[in-house]
């Protein structure tokens, strides 16, 4: 379900507010970044966490300047703008605490073609269909929205066996194997691209995604 509030920003004491487009979930929300996430996502972009052992470990970590740097641009976006579109929080239902991120960027807009990405920071929910519940959403929300997107993709590796079963789960299709394409820990794996067109999704979730949730 998206709920849409007025499209008029409310003026707070220190910032603006602007308004909110929530995709719900049994146990997660899909949000807007709001500035009182940034320690909590800062903490996360930091070396160590396990998540980073699946999610692109073949790239290297950022350093605390560039996280330092990465949340001022995104607390100044804040506190001007409107919240950034292309990047969602993953937020646990019942708290409201960010626990991972949804995002988008184009392979080829002369194309209609966007590729999106997942990040389920906190293992204390990994397994428990967050990240299904998670990915499906977003998926519903680009395909609904104003793009008029041909398709969807995503991009793995070999050895994130989640990811896989996850874009399989929801109907992807494996479409590409980029062999010994990634090292990790001194091995090569292959990269992995997955992908599905609009009228599979729509043949497949004909309610839409939500609707199978309930």
């Amino acid at each position: 379900m998206l709920i849409t509030h007025p499209r008029s920003p409310v003026k707070c004491l220190h910032r603006i507010v602007y308004p909110e487009a929530t995709l719900r979930g049994p146990d997660i929300l899909l949000r807007p970044f709001q500035v009182e996430d940034l320690p909590v996502y800062a903490a996360w972009m930091a070396p160590g966490h396990r998540w980073r052992t699946l999610d692109g470990p073949y790239y290297p970590a950022p350093t605390t300047e560039q996280i330092a740097s990465r949340m001022e641009r995104i607390r100044a976006r804040l506190l001007t703008g409107p919240p950034p579109s292309d990047r969602l929080v993953i937020a646990a239902r019942g708290s409201g605490a960010l626990v991972g991120t949804v995002s988008r960027y184009w392979q080829s807009q002369e194309t209609n073609w966007l590729s999106l990405g997942i990040s389920l920071y906190d293992p204390a929910h990994w397994g428990q269909g967050w990240g299904h519940q998670a990915l499906g959403l977003w998926c519903q929300h680009l395909f609904d929205g104003p793009l008029e997107l041909a398709r969807l993709d995503l991009r793995t590796w070999s050895g994130n066996i989640g990811m896989m079963r996850l874009a399989e789960k929801l109907g992807f299709t494996r479409e590409a194997t980029f062999r010994r394409a990634r090292v990790v820990n001194g091995e090569y794996y292959d990269g992995l691209g997955y992908g599905i067109l609009r009228e599979e999704w729509r043949a497949r979730y004909p309610g839409g995604f939500a609707a199978q949730l309930s």
